[in-house]
């Protein structure tokens, strides 16, 4: 896929200082680039690469001032970094969304409704009484189980297993091997030391522009549903569990588990490995620490917290600190306590 400089600047609403009919095909690094690349400044560390770069266009900020003569072409934006991002985004959706038509072969039940511009990719299931939307891309070996719904230019990449009654918005993205809508891991332990499996009969519902990464899981509800809002990210290997509440806008990396019935406020940003506990309520614009440990509820909002079990960053700090200087003060201790006997045995002191 080809661009010129002056579509690509037209599109970041960005001013051209060079040649604006110039041809691209690929983003790159600055370092990196070639002919028919283009790429962005936006860290002052990577400012040499402007002057030796042979990428043909390079996206920068209206602060930047060269210092020596430049070669390649500049597209003048207000944020380089977002304009770049943007950049990306266009291109990722280019070739996402470039893919249509029905590979073969694939199962499609009954009373399933498929809108326009569909991709399914071959040895993908579509259980009975579906709603798929326009644009929607499907791709192989993906399952969708009965009475689901997926909304207008939603991917489900390879391997994704949705389970029966799900709904999915628009614009949302399941990476390759998600399961939405598994069982609650929800258990009765009984007089005789088993198990009872309690059935879990609700759903799953993501909302728009939420991405999910490759292997995370998202269980669904005992009765009623696990939520997740709009715009939430979430990364790879992710656990999800029932009746959960992720709030709009939250970010939750890598290997962190959530317990059932908790609810997550809005924009919060959840660090990779953490575990929250079940039943409690993390206030929006909480900030958790990588590997903290949740165990009771946030009330005060834009907290930042880690530790386990989480506390205050600041407090979690200063503890940092002083535990680190244990030995040492383990041995002021034990040095203290023999003057002491010193002092008592010599006579100095005395317990009257």
């Amino acid at each position: 896929m080809q661009f010129t400089v002056k579509q690509i600047a037209h599109l970041l609403n960005g001013e051209i200082r060079g040649n604006e009919s110039l041809t691209i095909s690929k983003l790159e690094k600055i370092e990196q680039g070639n002919d028919g690349d283009i790429s962005f400044l936006a860290n002052p560390k990577y400012e040499p690469f402007i002057y030796t770069t042979k990428a043909s266009a390079v996206i920068v900020g209206r602060d930047f001032v060269p210092k020596k003569e430049i070669s390649t072409t500049l597209i003048v934006v207000e944020n380089a970094y977002n304009s770049f991002t943007q950049l990306l985004e266009e291109y990722q959706k280019i070739l996402n969304f470039s893919k249509k038509g029905v590979e073969q072969p694939v199962f499609v039940g009954e009373n399933v409704e498929l809108g326009e511009g569909l991709y399914q990719g071959a040895f993908s299931y579509i259980g009975k009484g579906t709603k798929i939307g326009h644009n929607v891309k499907i791709y192989p070996q993906a399952y969708i189980g009965e009475n689901v719904t997926i909304g207008d230019n939603t991917i489900i990449y390879a391997g994704v297993k949705i389970y029966s009654n799900t709904v999915i918005g628009k614009h949302c993205t399941i990476h390759a091997g998600a399961v939405i809508g598994s069982d609650g891991f929800g258990f009765a332990p009984q007089a005789d030391g088993t198990y009872k499996t309690i059935p879990q009969l609700g759903n799953v519902i993501i909302e728009d522009n939420v991405s999910v990464g490759a292997n995370t899981t998202i269980d669904c509800a005992t009765m009623g549903s696990t939520i997740i809002r709009q715009g939430v990210k979430i990364d790879n290997l992710v656990q999800i569990a029932h009746n959960v509440e992720i709030g709009k806008n939250t970010v939750i990396a890598s290997q962190t588990g959530v317990a059932g019935s908790t609810i997550v406020g809005e924009n919060c940003v959840i660090g990779g490995q953490v575990g929250v506990v079940g039943h409690i309520s993390v206030a929006n614009g909480t900030k958790v620490g990588a590997q903290a440990g949740v165990t009771k509820g946030i009330k005060k909002e834009n907290t930042s917290i880690s530790g386990t079990p989480a506390f205050e960053l600041n407090d979690y700090l200063r503890s940092v600190a002083i535990f680190r200087k244990l030995p040492q003060l383990e041995k002021q201790v034990r040095e203290l306590e023999k003057r002491l006997e010193e002092l008592f045995t010599e006579g100095v002191l005395s317990d009257v």
